[in-house]
């Protein structure tokens, strides 16, 4: 044996690593005394590591490449699993071909291009879910989503799935809350408001609830709503915000009201506390009022003397600066929103 394997040698021929082991094994044993049993175990690791050792490494190698390849299988059949689910709109139009038509001249239409998102993001199944079991069922309406048939808390939830970015604090809003739904409000599948799919134009759409603050836009002084001059949605912010009757918030939140009333926001060097403490909402009412300017009081000096009493009682204004109905505060302090030249608003 050790004649042929050096022969072989002499040749360059390769010789396994296993019948190179046996060689040594035999070797080494006839070299060994009989009795020595430790040796014996010793010989037998070290052959392990040459005989089994690759072949657990190669093994090992192979479920390595497997696995990806598995979960690769498994990640498809699952996507092709919830892929089935879906039918596609030209299905939903097989059946609902008024309803689709409508649908197709809204902004929504263009979910059906949304291939990133997925069936679950396209088209009639992005807000109705997936309808292979409706029409499986030939129609069957509980195995679809009907908004109309549902709470206003799942309706919106289904809406803010893609609309949370641009609304996000609905859930917290008067209407929420109220459980007025956004399709109490939007026609998703057409709508004679273009805009914003709304069901009515304003104000119509939110006097149908608001009623007890349709009256003030009749008043004798009133924003020009009615007139379509402004909308709810101008100083309202429907969808909910962190101020009281879901009033935009703005850093400066007389920016409501000084983003068309150019003449008071100023800044000034001399300030009037009050607007920049109470705000505009301190002196006037929004909607309407008696009052010219839309003011809280039919008389300026009562208003101003809320605040400035212990002024009105001294001696250059004590003379009617409450009862005359032809001196008032404003006759004098003629810039009372703020002033750059006098800090009494003089001029």
């Amino acid at each position: 044996m050790k004649q042929a394997t050096s022969n072989l040698a002499s040749q360059n021929i390769y010789v396994a690593p296993s019948r190179q082991a046996a060689d040594f094994e035999g070797s080494v044993v006839r070299r060994m005394p009989a009795n020595s049993r430790a040796t014996r175990v010793l010989l037998f690791s070290v052959l392990s590591l040459f005989v089994v050792g690759p072949a657990l490494g190669q093994a090992g190698k192979q479920v390595a490449d497997k696995s990806p390849q598995s979960a690769n299988a498994s990640a498809a059949s699952a996507h092709g699993t919830e892929a089935g689910k879906y039918v596609g709109a030209e299905t939903c139009k097989s059946c609902h071909g008024e309803i689709y038509n409508a649908w197709a001249k809204t902004p929504h239409w263009v979910t059906t291009l949304n291939k990133e998102g997925g069936p679950s993001k396209q088209g009639c199944e992005g807000c109705h879910g997936p309808g292979a079991d409706h029409v499986a069922g030939g129609g069957d309406v509980s195995k679809i989503f009907n908004p109309a048939k549902q709470s206003a808390k799942e309706v919106d939830a289904k809406c803010l799935t893609c609309h949370a970015g641009a609304h996000p604090n609905f859930d917290r809003s008067p209407h929420a809350k109220a459980k007025v739904s956004c399709i109490s409000c939007h026609s998703v599948h057409q709508s004679k408001e273009e805009e914003n799919l709304l069901k009515a134009p304003q104000p119509k759409l939110c006097f149908q609830c608001h009623s007890d603050t349709k009256p003030a836009f009749n008043m004798p002084f009133h924003h020009k709503v009615n007139e379509g001059l402004i909308v709810c949605s101008d100083c309202h912010d429907v969808h909910g915000t962190f101020g009281a009757n879901n009033v935009k918030s703005t850093a400066d939140q007389n920016a409501i009201c000084t983003k068309c009333h150019t003449e008071t926001r100023g800044p000034f060097v001399y300030e009037h506390v009050a607007v920049k403490a109470e705000g505009c909402l301190g002196c006037h009412t929004p909607h309407g009022s008696q009052n010219a300017r839309l003011l809280n009081m039919p008389a300026i000096a009562p208003l101003c003397n809320q605040c400035h009493s212990g002024v009105a009682n001294n001696t250059v204004h004590g003379m009617g600066a409450g009862s005359s109905e032809t001196i008032t505060c404003t006759n004098c302090h003629t810039n009372i929103h703020g002033s750059n030249m006098n800090a009494a608003f003089l001029r």
